[in-house]
């Protein structure tokens, strides 16, 4: 076979259906529902897309040279129309990635937070915690609890692009978390039981920055789990005597 004939730049629908399928039946084997597998695929998928859009459209782009003026402003639209679908399609993406219709109303009730939606936020905070503090204990079923009501003041969009938005957080509020977790989180005099007690949680992070972004609809989700008061006014005391 000569490599000239072949196309490496392209994958055929039923190779790509095949990678899918086999990557869903081995996450399958270890316990992921083919529904989180699927839903996971689709955000990779969309992200790949909207990266190449960034790409694509980035700063610097300019046509071909030597061809004169005509053949540059034709190949400048014409870069510009593969550009705009480029980025409909990965908008199409992530809509059907998350479920999300461009339709709902926003101010409605918000979607239920999915087992997955929550697992991607807790592989999100955890490093964003480390790097601030160590370990400690909390009952994985209160972190859950409280993940969901992070979450639950989030539209699944939002809650897509979670990992991000912990991520500029914590770089834009680095010095003062740093003094946050150094007086009241794992390793200091502070006790772990009390209204202290979540700073011990890598969960901590997750709730600070929504007390921070959307207090009122934080204190929506936390009085409907049923989650301490308590561990609210803690974070909220600690945050402030941190600034």
């Amino acid at each position: 076979m000569n490599p000239a004939d072949e196309d490496p730049q392209q994958l055929d629908p039923v190779s790509l259906h095949n990678a899918r399928t086999t990557l869903v039946q081995l996450l399958a084997r270890s316990g992921v529902p083919s529904d989180a597998a699927e839903e996971l695929i689709g955000l990779v998928g969309a992200g790949v897309l909207a990266g190449a859009h960034r790409e694509i459209a980035g700063p610097g782009r300019t046509a071909p040279g030597g061809k004169g003026e005509l053949y540059a402003s034709g190949w400048l639209d014409g870069a510009r129309a593969v550009t705009d679908e480029l980025g409909d399609i990965a908008e199409r993406a992530l809509r059907q990635a998350v479920g999300a219709d461009p339709s709902d109303d926003p101010s409605g009730p918000r979607a239920p937070v999915g087992r997955m939606e929550a697992e991607r936020a807790k592989v999100a905070v955890t490093p964003l915690y480390l790097s601030f503090s160590t370990v400690s204990d909390l009952d994985p079923e209160v972190s859950e609890q409280v993940l969901t009501a992070v979450l639950g003041t989030l539209s699944p969009r939002q809650r897509a692009a979670y990992a991000g938005r912990l991520t500029r957080f914590a770089t834009d509020h680095r010095l003062r978390l740093a003094r946050l977790y150094a007086e009241f989180g794992p390793g200091s005099a502070i006790a772990l039981h009390g209204r202290y007690s979540l700073l011990h949680s890598p969960t901590s992070l997750a709730v600070l920055e929504r007390l921070v972004t959307a207090p009122s609809a934080l204190r929506e989700e936390w009085d409907a789990a049923e989650l301490p008061p308590a561990w609210l006014d803690g974070l909220s005391a600690s945050w402030a005597a941190s600034a």
